[in-house]
């Protein structure tokens, strides 16, 4: 039996690059037999955690979208964390849902996460900054492990992805989870 796959497009941009190359991950892990959900940021009200503490007594006091896609890392064997790059960083989208996670981060765990990340930006070192965000991330999920990473430089208008060798890789990326 396969895995519960959950897919997190941070991009701000439906149809953008790191949307694309969700879709392909995506493609990649349905076709070996994976249960995949994709949840697209783009659209969704999620509000900045406000560090008022009202989680530790039951549920946060915002009324956004953030609480359900956390519910739904809970249950899911695969994380997949996508964001373009801006200003050598994740998108603040997926940074918002990341840091509201802290209601319940201690229960993220045993799950394999997968990073994809774009940029315009030509040179690949300058992902650090994003990939070590997303690291830290990771590292306060007990027993979970970075199982892949998916950097594409080099694109910057929506579509330019299509070209790009790192379509190929999504999808082989997703079948092989």
């Amino acid at each position: 039996m396969g895995k519960k796959v959950l897919i997190i497009s941070g991009s701000p941009r439906v149809n953008g690059n790191s949307d694309i190359l969700c879709d392909q991950f995506a493609k990649g892990a349905g076709q070996s037999g994976n249960q995949v959900e994709k949840i697209s940021l783009a659209g969704k009200k999620i509000g900045f955690c406000t560090a008022c503490y009202a989680c530790e007594k039951g549920e946060c006091p915002q009324r956004d979208d953030a609480p359900e896609i956390i519910e739904k890392m809970l249950v899911n064997d695969v994380i997949v964390l996508a964001t373009p790059v801006y200003f050598y960083t994740m998108a603040a989208q997926l940074k918002a849902l990341i840091d509201r996670s802290v209601m319940v981060y201690p229960q993220i765990k045993n799950k394999e996460f997968y990073f994809i990340m774009t940029m315009a930006d030509t040179e690949v070192k300058n992902f650090t900054g994003t990939l070590e965000a997303l690291r830290g991330f990771v590292l306060c999920c007990e027993n979970s492990v970075e199982k892949g990473i998916i950097q594409a430089a080099g694109v910057y208008e929506k579509g330019d992805i299509t070209s790009h060798p790192a379509m190929n890789t999504a999808f082989e990326m997703g079948k092989n989870i």
